[in-house]
């Protein structure tokens, strides 16, 4: 038997949540304990709590809305902004060397939250694939969730900065 040890996921486990994680994070007062980086009138990024790589995010329409084809031009727009953002912010922050961009649409296609469509970016670096994930079926995501959060919010930061 495979152990790995992440008592961050006992949350997760014992409370998965009911009701739409994104709509319930943005009622939140305080951005920092749901770790929403950034909001717009129309779109947000936030932390996957459950990342895939240090730095992975997720942008979503702020309206409860479950498919790509039901977004308005404005929360298209709103969307692809706050993804670049965030890429430069990391790219600034963590030397990310490249990003995977996906969207799961459905629960067949592996969405774990079907009817509130966002769009994962995953940072990558240059041999971030080891052993672990190859021969043991298991990923290490290395650095605390906070402190991966501060490091995009002070890359943003310097992106709203005049040069």
């Amino acid at each position: 038997m495979k152990k790995l040890w992440a008592p961050w996921r006992t949350e997760y486990i014992h409370n998965p949540g009911k009701g739409c994680l994104f709509c319930a994070s943005l009622q939140r007062e305080d951005s920092k304990k749901v770790f929403i980086i950034e909001k717009r009138e129309k779109a947000f990024t936030i932390m996957n709590r459950f990342p895939y790589n240090n730095g992975h995010v997720m942008v979503a329409p702020i309206r409860h809305v479950g498919s790509i084809e039901h977004l308005d031009d404005d929360e298209i727009l709103q969307i692809n902004a706050l993804l670049v953002r965030a890429i430069k912010a990391i790219t600034r922050t963590m030397n990310a060397q490249g990003f995977n961009i996906g969207v799961n649409l459905g629960h067949v296609a592996g969405a774990g939250v079907v009817d509130h469509v966002h769009f994962h970016l995953v940072p990558r670096w240059h041999g971030d694939t080891n052993f672990m994930p190859v021969l043991m079926d298991t990923k290490v995501v290395s650095e605390a969730l906070l402190e991966t959060y501060e490091k995009i919010l002070h890359g943003l930061s310097q992106l709203d900065k005049p040069k």
